[in-house]
């Protein structure tokens, strides 16, 4: 079963731009494979796109944060907030349909309150100037803890909701 079995891919769209459109946050929708699975992009910040710009930036900074915490929301079944590389917050909600893992909800690109952005290892992994990092950073929102953990819940309760329309529209899979 994959994820697009469960909803087609325009609904996941628009589950995803219903998420931005509430906190403003990059949100994309991951398979197993860690491909997203939809073409819908709007970024959170002006620092996110010149670090996906990257090839360092994108597989070492987000795609290495995405993988590491899809695989433990695999294994522990939990919703998971922490921040990639770059110091940014990313939130990582699993999606199961019974006991399979079908992928991740991900939603990324502001800074919880208490952390501020990694100008330097962002300069040792992509090359970009510093100046330039700190220069595309300074308007990036801050979300507290709260306010991510809210967020979190809204998007479980989604994805809950999501799976449960998938099992009654298919006199039920488990």
């Amino acid at each position: 079963m994959t994820l697009t079995d469960i909803m087609p891919v325009e609904k996941w769209a628009e589950f995803e731009e219903d998420i931005y459109n509430r906190c403003g946050l990059d949100v994309s929708v991951f398979g197993t494979d860690g491909m997203s699975i939809t073409e819908f992009k709007r970024w959170a910040n002006r620092l996110c796109p010149a670090v996906k710009a990257t090839d360092t930036g994108l597989n070492f900074i987000c795609a290495l944060a995405n993988q590491t915490m899809a695989n433990e929301v695999s294994k522990t079944r939990q919703p998971l907030v922490g921040e990639c590389d770059a110091g940014l917050m990313k939130i990582v909600v699993p999606i199961f349909v019974g006991d399979e893992f079908l992928g991740v909800t991900a939603a990324c690109g502001v800074i919880l309150d208490h952390s501020e952005v990694e100008f330097f290892l962002i300069n040792k992994i992509t090359e970009i100037d510093e100046t330039r990092i700190e220069s595309l950073s300074k308007d990036i929102n801050r979300m507290p803890e709260d306010e991510a953990e809210r967020l979190v819940q809204y998007i479980q309760r989604e994805i809950d909701r999501i799976v449960g329309d998938s099992k009654m529209a298919s006199g039920g899979m488990d």
